[in-house]
């Protein structure tokens, strides 16, 4: 039975399993997704959440505690840089696993894990917010139509008036305009 044990020990002693945990977070982040096995996707995903949630906040203090999980200068820029912008207003679920199958060798289950606000085939925000649902949609077009009812009565006034007083005074720019819908 597995009574208290958080860690998943992965079949390798401590300071392996550190380390494989840090070069698999450092290939997550500069890559944004890679494939491996369903218990290390798993690991994986619990090792790196709590690294991003400390990147939401710029300081020296987060930047070495980030440093001492993942070992990679080159990472831990870049996650302070590219990955905290693009997840700061989001409060965790940073990862996302998918799984793949089996592999043809072992038959070990596989997955893909990546970061959720890089995919853009799932990552379809933009075009849920520019759709909002409105309740009562039939008041909003009468109310269209009305107004389009009123403009085309305007133009009509105006059309006739242009029509029946064309010795009055008026600017170049009307008379001009009534010359072009007589030609129409």
């Amino acid at each position: 039975m597995r009574h208290g044990k958080k860690v998943q020990h992965l079949g390798r002693k401590t300071a392996h399993r550190s380390s494989m945990l840090a070069n698999m977070s450092c290939s997550l982040i500069e890559h944004k997704r890679i494939n491996t096995t369903l218990t290390k996707a798993k690991a994986l995903k619990q090792f790196i959440e709590p690294i991003i949630t400390k990147s939401k906040l710029d300081t020296t203090h987060n930047r070495r505690l980030a440093f001492s999980s993942l070992r990679d200068k080159n990472a831990v820029a870049e996650l302070f840089r590219e990955i905290a912008i693009k997840v700061g207003d989001r409060p965790g679920g940073y990862t996302r696993v998918i799984k793949l199958g089996n592999r043809l060798g072992d038959n070990a289950s596989m997955a893909m894990i990546e970061l959720v606000d890089f995919n853009d085939l799932y990552n379809t925000e933009a075009k849920t917010k520019k759709k909002s649902r409105r309740r009562g949609g039939n008041k909003i077009k009468t109310n269209t139509s009305k107004t389009v009812d009123a403009n085309e009565e305007n133009m009509i006034e105006k059309k006739s008036t242009s029509k029946e007083a064309p010795n009055e005074e008026s600017s170049p720019s009307e008379s001009n305009s009534g010359k072009d819908q007589k030609e129409d």
